[in-house]
């Protein structure tokens, strides 16, 4: 199960910063860029195995600390990067939280094969009566 919105915002910590883009004089004065540090091992809520299969899933975003970092700077305003940046670490946690179902290995129905077979035996029976008759 996932945390709330209210238990991520207690243990992240944002930073913000000038982002580039559009926004003319703006950019250069307001910090609109948001960036949110969430330490995986430090968070309360999840199991020792959920922590473990977090890290397994989002090792290639994790930082040598054990760091998740994430940046919105899409939009001018602070406020709205901050919770699309709430938004992208929901859904990871949500996408990385879910156990994948082990395939079952089926087997082949009898009378696929044995259609097969039969179609394998009248291709191979045409192309031996054209042999016979010489075209």
């Amino acid at each position: 199960m996932l945390p709330s919105r209210e238990e991520i915002l207690r243990s992240a910590i944002f930073k913000t910063s000038r982002s580039g883009g559009k926004g003319g004089q703006n950019v250069n004065k307001v910090s609109s860029k948001v960036e949110l540090v969430f330490n995986v091992e430090a968070f309360a809520y999840f199991t020792d195995e959920e922590k473990v299969r977090l890290k397994e899933k989002l090792q290639n975003r994790l930082d040598s600390e054990g760091l998740l970092h994430i940046v919105s700077q899409e939009d001018r305003s602070q406020l709205l990067n901050k919770e699309k940046t709430i938004v992208k670490l929901i859904d990871l946690l949500k996408k990385a939280l879910v156990v994948q179902k082990k395939r079952k290995p089926t087997k082949i129905p009898k009378g696929v094969i044995e259609k097969r077979l039969k179609n394998k035996a009248s291709t191979a029976e045409k192309k031996k009566n054209r042999k016979i008759l010489g075209f």
